[in-house]
Order: structure tokens, then sequence, then C-alpha cells
């Protein structure tokens, strides 16, 4: 059996389970005595070894197996959680982490046996644990002296390979084999009767066996095998130019393997035998009974492990039913499919409303046919929803590992700090949240080394030693945000205001007419840091400007809000969808645009002798809101208007807690638009965030309103 075929799987539930121990291990240091958690944790971990081991994968096998042996010891009350083993076991899963990374890129876990880390690991069990080795050995001595009686019981069972009936050609094999200068070996593999996962036990153990030699017999056959219709036992026949005790010592190897009963056999054995069974043709009962012989004694065995197995299937059945791993290659070319549906419905609308134009005759055809575009504009909105529905996923599984990076950087840093999230089940585009996490990373990293001051200054100050971390993040509008900040020290911008003149990016008077948010965004230029020090954490001035270029080329924005003293907040805004959006279609000097449906607040027709002026710049005053006025046409370098109009159509949008007004010469109406990218032709322009086409074939700007703040 070919277990790279389920090379996927394995990394995706490897991944799972990582996180699953990652989560439950921060539990365990702030709950050492929860037994529900140490329970989870050794689940996760004995479920890990299995993967690994049904892979082949021993490395990391070992590794897990030296983890569960610890758990298994604080489950029996031997040892106690200290933060040293806290420390021990998230080193324990990096390296965890470390193998599956080099399996995801090579398909072999790598050399690394991580001998030193699992020292540790026994180490700590042996000084915590000494006196349960001395308990435990008698256990499992009774264990195995009462498992092995009924082999004692009946030997016949426990050679099960030599009561093998053969056929003609399984014997002429084993003959030419054997007549070849081969050596014949009869195996009989004996599985744990733990083990959920019988077949792929038996082929790890064909696969080892396989590098000394080839398998002419199988017991039951291979089919049987790969359909688990087999008790705890299989036999085999293997010919090998080599001798057995290495060969026994491969098959012992295999994880969950209880013993291997082997010895060298001839083909003449299985000839008599074979004589044996024509003669006693009549009566053909015996040849099976004599190889069910172990099943027979085995049978009190065989009950518990059905039941296991049907407990196993019933907790996870919820799982299988609730989610599907769908790759997302087959989620685009879904989408490109509705994208294309809905530019084929706005040609049908705007077809429609020519053809109304020209024939005003003929009502009731034309009602008909308004009522099909109706229908269809109905279908492929839902249509459109339910795709996006299976896109989305929960940011949480990208934030979800920045609890363990805010505990590992306290501890080296020595800035006791603790991460609230809220939030973690907003959801995001597949592609988005797939991008999102090295932005939020940086920002975190920031607060941490930046922003949370050291404990003896924060009480000096009069604020709790321990400092706060925060990510909060929420949907508003069509947009997500995600709020990354801290209680610390916050941004002192005179600081940053003489950093930015020593490295000449502004000069000493125009730094004084600086406001504070042109100062701010010194902070995310490339190689801008604030740090004296450059350490492994931060320093290097590599960490601002790749989060506003990452958070821009997803078509996103960030902004920063601090008070001295008090803390920073980073705040990101970023598009629900990639794809396809509902937008508000309007018209400056004759060209089409489109601007964001989730972004206006309003629309207002205004009078040109309402508009104030402050600053020297045009504000509208509108139910108690200042409101600063957009020029649409002097944004985009149109031609100026001809005729000055008494009243101007306005287009409210909002971006946080900010308003602005954009003046428009005409609107057309609400219409469901595909995003298609630029690409490079208007990278430089951060006004334009893409172009859509229209129903009649005409291409559309898609204007972002957040770029124009």
């Amino acid at each position: 059996m070919d277990v790279g075929q389920y090379l996927d799987i394995f990394i995706d539930e490897s991944n799972e389970h990582i996180q699953a121990l990652s989560d439950n291990i921060m539990i365990l240091e702030k709950e050492p005595e929860n037994k529900d958690v140490i329970n989870e944790i050794f689940r996760a971990a004995h479920s890990l070894k299995g993967m690994a081991g049904t892979m082949g994968f021993k490395k990391m096998q070992h590794l897990t197996h030296d983890m569960e042996n610890v758990f298994s010891e604080i489950r029996n009350d031997t040892i106690k959680v200290n933060s040293n083993l806290i420390d021990i076991l998230f080193d324990c899963l990096d390296a965890i982490e470390a193998y599956v990374d080099t399996i995801k890129q090579t398909s072999n876990e790598g050399d690394e046996d991580n001998a030193a880390l699992i020292k540790r690991l026994n180490d700590f069990l042996a000084e915590g644990g000494k006196g349960d080795d001395a308990s435990a050995a008698p256990a499992e001595s009774a264990e195995a002296a009462q498992e092995s009686k009924p082999e004692a019981a009946n030997p016949d069972a426990a050679f099960a390979y030599k009561n093998i009936s053969l056929e003609e050609k399984e014997i002429n094999a084993l003959t030419e084999s054997q007549n070849s200068g081969m050596n014949l070996y009869g195996f009989t593999v004996h599985i744990q009767k733990e083990c959920m996962l019988k077949a792929a036990r038996a082929f790890l153990v064909y696969k080892a066996v396989e590098d000394f030699g080839e398998i002419l017999v199988y017991s039951p056959s291979s089919q049987d095998i790969e359909d688990e219709k087999f008790d705890l036992a299989f036999s085999f026949i293997l010919a090998s130019s080599q001798e057995l005790e290495p060969i026994k010592q491969a098959v012992l190897n295999v994880s969950e393997i209880e013993s291997c009963d082997c010895d060298k056999v001839t083909a003449d054995m299985y000839k008599n035998k074979d004589s044996a069974v024509e003669t006693a043709e009549k009566a053909p009962a015996p040849v099976p009974a004599a190889g069910e012989t172990a099943p027979a004694a085995g049978s009190a065995t065989k009950a518990p492990a059905k039941k296991d197995t049907k407990k196993k299937q019933t907790v996870n059945k919820p799982v299988t039913a609730r989610t599907v791993r769908v790759d997302i290659e087959k989620l685009d070319a879904l989408m490109n499919q509705v994208s294309e549906l809905i530019i084929a419905k706005n040609s049908l609308v705007s077809l429609s409303s020519q053809e109304n134009a020209q024939s005003p005759d003929n009502q009731g055809t034309r009602q008909s046919f308004q009522e099909q575009i109706e229908y269809l504009e109905r279908i492929t909105t839902t249509l459109h929803e339910s795709v996006m529905k299976v896109r989305m996923v929960p940011i949480e599984n990208t934030v979800n590992k920045f609890p363990r990076m805010i505990r590992d950087l306290s501890r080296r840093l020595k800035k006791p700090m603790e991460l609230v999230m809220t939030g973690e089940d907003t959801e995001l585009d597949r592609t988005v949240v797939d991008q999102i996490g090295d932005p939020l990373q940086h920002l975190l990293r920031n607060s941490a080394d930046h922003g949370i001051e050291a404990p003896e200054v924060r009480k000096a100050a009069g604020k709790p030693e321990t400092g706060q971390v925060f990510l909060n993040a929420y949907q508003e509008g069509n947009n997500v945000i995600i709020q990354v900040g801290d209680d610390g020290a916050g941004i002192d911008t005179e600081a940053v205001k003489q950093k930015a003149i020593e490295r000449g990016l502004v000069s000493e008077e125009d730094a004084e007419n600086l406001t504070k948010k042109e100062i701010i965004d010194f902070l995310f230029m490339p190689s801008f840091s604030m740090s004296k020090v450059v350490t492994d954490i931060s320093g290097r001035g590599v960490g601002l400007d790749v989060v506003k270029s990452n958070i821009e080329a997803l078509g996103g924005d960030v902004e920063v809000k601090s008070e001295l003293g008090k803390g920073s907040t980073f705040t990101i805004r970023l598009p629900l969808t990639l794809a396809i959006i509902q937008a508000l279609m309007v018209e400056v000097r004759d060209e089409k645009y489109a601007i964001a449906l989730a972004s206006i607040m309003n629309i207002e027709n205004i009078s040109v002798s309402d508009i104030k002026y402050v600053q020297a710049k045009e504000v509208i005053y509108l139910r108690g809101l200042v409101i600063p006025l957009i020029h649409l046409d002097e944004l985009l370098d149109c031609k100026p208007r001809e005729d000055n109009p008494d009243n101007l159509i306005v287009v409210i949008v909002k971006k946080g807690d900010n308003y602005a007004g954009l003046v428009v010469d005409s609107l057309i109406g609400q219409q469901e638009i595909v995003i298609k990218s630029l690409g490079k032709v208007m990278d430089n322009n951060k006004m334009i965030s893409g172009a859509t086409i229209l129903g009649d074939g005409e291409v559309a700007l898609i204007l972002d309103s957040n770029a124009m703040f």
C-alpha cells in the first residue's frame, strides 16, 4: 500500500494536532492540575504518534512516543507539571512542527533525530517518576504473561505460518526460490490489541521486510489485509538471501507490533500439507480450523477491539459531517465561472433596458422577459453568496499560534505580558487569511518588544506589572477590521521626528509643520527602526514596512493611533472578499466608475451655498458632522465642467471614524460587479483598486474610497 497518497491528509491533521497541543499546553501552564486538559494532550500526542508510525516517519514517532510517556505519568499523578516541563514540551512541539514542515517540502522527515530533546524528556521522566518504574515492570510482566497464555495453550496459533494452505503455483514459486539458493522464512506477526489501524501496521511490516527480499505468500491475502478482514495476527512467507534475525528486528521495529514468530521453512513442508488436504477433501473444515485457531483462542480480545473501533467512529462522525476539505484551485475555478455568469447577467440586463427604450410596444413580452432577468439575478446572487461562504474561513486558524508566541517573548524579554484575543471566529476569504499571518505576527512582536515596558517601569508609572497585548477582529460592512495593540509606552512622536531628521527624511523646518499622523507614518518606511540594539526579535527596520506592503497588496490599509504612556493601536482594514462586490455605479465626465457599496453611508443632494471652508478646504455640515468634500473630477484629472450647477451630488463614504463626501456628476445605480485586477498597470495609483466589465462590454474603474482620506 502506497502511504504517499495520504501525505496531504497527514500534514493537515498533524497541523491540527500540533495546534491543539499548543493551546492545551498553554492552558496546562496556568492550570497544572486540570485532568481534562492532560487527557486532551495525551490523546493528541497519541494520535500524532500513531499517524507518524502509519506513515513510516520513525523519528517523529519516537519523539511523540516519549511525549506520550511523560503525559502517561502525569495522568497517573506520578510526576507534576512545572515550568521546566512546559518549556521542554514547547521545544518538542517546535521539533514536531519542523518535522511536518520538512515532510511538506520533501515528503521525508529529514535526518534530525532530536536526541538531545528526547534525552531532556527522559531525564525529566527519570527524575520525577523513578518510583513508578519498579511497579510498572511487574505489571507489564504480568500483562505479558497473561497475553502469552493463549499462545502457550495453543502453539499452532503462534506459528500460524506453518499451517498456511498453498495453491500449486505458490508451492512452485517457493520451490524455484529455494532452488536458486534463497532462504525461505515463515512469519506470523501479532498486532497489539489496542491498535486501531491494523491494516496500516500490516503494510508497514510488508514494507519493512521487502527491503530484505520478496514476499511470496500472504495469509490472509493482501486485499483482505487492506479491508481489515483479519484479527490481530497475519502471516507471510519471505524469500531472502539474508539472515533471519535482522529481518525479525525490522518487523519488531514497526509501531504497535506485539510479537513476531518466525523460522526457516521449506517448500516440502507445504507440499506435504497440500497432499494431506487433498486426502481429506471430503472433510475440508479442519484446514481453515487450523488457520483460525488464533482467532478462536483470541475471541475474547476480538469483541473489545470491535467495540473500541465503533466508539472511535462515533466520536469522529460529527467532524466528517461538518467539514469537507476542498482544493482551493477548485474553488477558484468555481468562482471564475460565477464571475462570468454575473457578467452575462449584466449583459442581459443592459440589453433588456435598451430593448424597452427602443420598443415601447408589446408590454406582455417585455414584462415576461424582465421577470426572467430578475429571476436570473436572484439565482446568480445566491450562487455568489454560497460560493463566498465556502471560501470564507475563520481567522482563528491564523491567530491561534500567537498566544504561544507572546508567551515565549514574555520569557525571553523578561517582561510579563498576556495576549487577549476577541473575534477569532470572524471570517475572511481564504486567500486573505493565508497571507495575513505575517503582518499580524510583525505587529504583535512589535507590541511585545517596543510597546510593553519593563515591569519596574510599569510599576513606577502606576500600571499593572503584567502588560496586555490585544488582538480584536470584527466585521464592518464589506470589510474586516483587525486591531492589534498594547497598553504600553505608546509612540514617542518627538523621538520619531528626531530620528527622521537624523536620517535626512525631512528638514528641521518642515518637521515642525508635520501632523502626528505624518510623523507616525515614518515608522512604515523601509529600514526605519527606533530600536537602539539589533536583536533576533527586532531592530532591523524590516517590520512595519513589510506590514504595510502586505496589507496593501491585499487591497487593505493600516492606520495607527497612539498615546504616549498609554499604548498604541494598529488598525488593519481588509476587504471581505477579493472577487465580487455590490457597488454603486457613478459617472464623472461621461466616464463610469464603481464605488464599493459597503463604504457608502448615504447620498446627498447639496446646495452649493451650503459649502463652507475650513483651513481653505471645502466642507459641508451634515447632521452634526463636518465632512470634507472631494471632487472626483479634480482627483481623476478630468476636464473642468463647463456649467456651474446649483446643486451637487455627494456620495458620503466612511473609513473608521472618518467621513468624506465624493462629488460626482450623476448616479447610475447599484450593481453587482466582478473585480478584475489591473496588475502592475495601475500599481502606483492607490485610488484605483481594479476594474470591472459592464453589461454593454464597457470597462469601468473601481475607486477605493479608503485611499482618498
